[in-house]
C-alpha cells in the first residue's frame, strides 16, 4: 500500500521525523492502535506499518479531511525533493586545483591518463593551448611528470581548432624527418609520409605523378614539385638548375626580415617575441641568432639569450583564436618549406 511504500522511501533517504496522514477514519483508528482489526490482511498491514515506524525518532498518524489531502501531497513532495537535493549535494566531492587554487567539484576536473594527476579543466585547457601555440605537445604539468597528453583524452576540453592542431603535431612527430613529404602546392602543404605518397591515386600522366588527397593537385614524387607536364624529371632538372622563382623570393624575403630556417625540417620560421631559444614544430631546438643547436635545454653557442625589445611587447592580438599572429615567448611562424641550405 501507499503508506508502506512512503515509509520505505523515508527510511532510504534517512528521514527521521514523519507524520502519517490518513483521510480514511477507520484506517487511522487501526494504525493509531485505538481499534483492533478483525481481518488478518488488515492486521498484517498494521503490523508492517508499526515495524517501519520504529526506524524514526518521530512517526505519528494524523487524521485529515479529504480537502486537505492535496496539501499533504504537496508537503510530502517538497520533503522528498529536499532530501534528494541534500543527498546529491553531499555526494559531490569538492577538490582544490593546485594551479588556480580554486575549489571545484570533481566533475570539473581533468585526469591525465597514465599518471592520474588531476587539475581543473580550465587550467588544463590553457596549459594545452599554450604548448600548442609554441608548437609543442603538452605534458602533465605536475613537476617531474613526463606523461604526454593524448588527443583522445583532451578533445572534450579543446576547441575543434586546437584539437586539429594537436592532431597535426602528433602526425609531425610520428613521421621521421627523412620520411616527410609535403604537398608542393603552397595553399595546401599537407604533410604525408613517403609511404602515404606512394599509396595516393596515380595520375593519368606518368608513373611518378600523384594526386594530393586534400587539394587534388598533381605533383611529381621525384622532384617534389607540381607536375611538369610533357617533361620527364631529368629534363625538368636540366631546365631548372636554380631554385624556383617563388623560392628565391622567399629566401630574399627571409634575409630581409631576418627569418630563420630549421636545420632539421627546413621550415622557415620567425621570432615573434621572446628569447632566442627556439623550438621548432618538429621539436628541434636551436639559437635564433646563429643556428647552433640547443642540447638538454642549454645553448651550445655564446650568443645573447634575448633582446629586450623582443621581450617587452605591448601589442595585443585582435583575435585570440588567430594563430597566424601571436605574441608569446618562443612562438614560431611557419611560412614555407625549403630544401636548400639553412638561412643563417
Amino acid at each position: 500500500m501507499a503508506v508502506i511504500e512512503a515509509l520505505d522511501c523515508a527510511v532510504e533517504f534517512g528521514v527521521k521525523r514523519v507524520v502519517l496522514c490518513f483521510d480514511y477514519h477507520t484506517l487511522f483508528q487501526y494504525v493509531s492502535g485505538r481499534w483492533q482489526p478483525k481481518q488478518q490482511k488488515i492486521q498484517t498491514f498494521v503490523d508492517e506499518v508499526n515495524l517501519l515506524r520504529k526506524n524514526f525518532t518521530h512517526c505519528e498518524p494524523s487524521l485529515i479531511a479529504k480537502k486537505d489531502v492535496k496539501l499533504a501531497y504537496k508537503l510530502a513532495r517538497e520533503a522528498v525533493s529536499s532530501q534528494i537535493t541534500k543527498a546529491m549535494e553531499s555526494s559531490k566531492k569538492i577538490e582544490t586545483c593546485v594551479i588556480c587554487l580554486e575549489d571545484k567539484s570533481m566533475d570539473q576536473f581533468f585526469s591525465v591518463k597514465g599518471c592520474n594527476h588531476e587539475y581543473c579543466c580550465d587550467c588544463m585547457k590553457q596549459h594545452v593551448e599554450a604548448k600548442l601555440r609554441d608548437g609543442m605537445m603538452a605534458k602533465c604539468p605536475h613537476e617531474g611528470c613526463e606523461s604526454e597528453l593524448k588527443i583522445d583524452g583532451c578533445e572534450n576540453i579543446l576547441t575543434p581548432k586546437l584539437a586539429e592542431m594537436m592532431k597535426q603535431l602528433l602526425k609531425e612527430a610520428s613521421i621521421p624527418v627523412t620520411e616527410k613529404f609535403y604537398c608542393p602546392y603552397p595553399k595546401c602543404s599537407t604533410l604525408m609520409s613517403k609511404a602515404e605518397v606512394h599509396q595516393l591515386t596515380r595520375s593519368i600522366y606518368e608513373i611518378g605523378a600523384r594526386i594530393c588527397d586534400k587539394c587534388g593537385g598533381t605533383f611529381c614524387v621525384s622532384c617534389r614539385v607540381p607536375w611538369h607536364k610533357n617533361m620527364d624529371c631529368a629534363e625538368y632538372k636540366r631546365r631548372n638548375p636554380n631554385p624556383l622563382v617563388q623560392e628565391s623570393k622567399l629566401k630574399n624575403l627571409a634575409a630581409k626580415n631576418l627569418w630563420r630556417q630549421c636545420i632539421k625540417c627546413k621550415h622557415m620560421i620567425e621570432l615573434a617575441t621572446g628569447c632566442y631559444h627556439m623550438t621548432c614544430r618538429c621539436g628541434y631546438e636551436f639559437c635564433y641568432t646563429c643556428g647552433a643547436e640547443w642540447k638538454n635545454k642549454k645553448a651550445t653557442c655564446t650568443c645573447p639569450l634575448w633582446d629586450e625589445e623582443n621581450i617587452v611587447d605591448t601589442e595585443e592580438s585582435d583575435d585570440d583564436d588567430d594563430f597566424g599572429v601571436q605574441h608569446e615567448v618562443g612562438f614560431l611562424h611557419v611560412y614555407a618549406e625549403s630544401s636548400d641550405d639553412d638561412l643563417f
